[in-house]
């Protein structure tokens, strides 16, 4: 199933949104195919070829086959790397970055609430995290503050020492997102980690547009 915000790659042609949406299909499923990324993300069947052939030689993408004479398509050390670079710089200078922060801000913090996890800690710094904490004044939850994005949990666990009681987690870190989000769970568990979709992290989906991990 395509990523909540699937349509913000769809609506821009440029090369880095494309490479994004390629890389993000290949990690989502290894065995998507040049047919099943041209439709995702709405290109020519010879452009997502183009892609996907690019990729393999850059290295961001291996190749192995699969019974059924056909192949699966993995990301590489480099291509995870590639794909956390593009998500950064993509989603911060995207048009529609805002409203969908809002949005999918809103159904975390919905979910939340409806949890009991009214006290949360934003982790990571930054545009993201500014967004959250505007939209946060509309629900029943209370931001106990901003912490800066580690990848120790030990760091993490001394970060929050001062905060009082937490609740639960809302990854904001747009550089290294996937390290956040390994570092909360190890701390507050897979229930109290919450994390917008549009950072593209591998958790269930949560009520809203959002997605927590469950």
């Amino acid at each position: 199933m395509p990523p909540a915000d699937t349509e913000t790659v769809q609506g821009d042609g440029s090369e880095d949104a494309i490479l994004l949406g390629v890389l993000d299909a290949v990690e989502r499923d290894p065995a998507v195919t040049q047919r099943s990324v041209a439709r995702e993300l709405n290109i020519a069947l010879g452009l997502a070829n183009a892609y996907l052939r690019r990729c393999v030689r850059k290295g961001l993408i291996k190749v192995g086959q699969v019974p059924r004479r056909r192949y699966a398509y993995y990301l590489t050390p480099q291509g995870f790397a590639e794909k956390t670079r593009l998500t950064a710089t993509y989603l911060s200078s995207s048009f529609s970055f805002f409203r969908k922060a809002r949005e999918q801000c809103g159904g975390l913090f919905e979910a939340a609430a409806k949890r009991g996890h009214r006290r949360l800690v934003l982790f990571g710094a930054g545009d993201l995290a500014e967004i959250a904490t505007l939209v946060s004044r509309d629900y029943a939850v209370e931001m106990a503050g901003v912490v800066p994005a580690v990848a120790d949990a030990e760091a993490f666990r001394a970060s929050i020492g001062s905060l009082g009681r937490v609740d639960g987690v809302v990854i904001t870190a747009l550089a290294d997102p996937r390290a956040a989000f390994d570092v909360a769970v190890g701390v507050f568990g897979v229930n109290g980690v919450y994390a917008p979709a549009l950072l593209r992290l591998p958790a269930p989906a949560a009520p809203g547009e959002g997605r927590a991990a469950s």
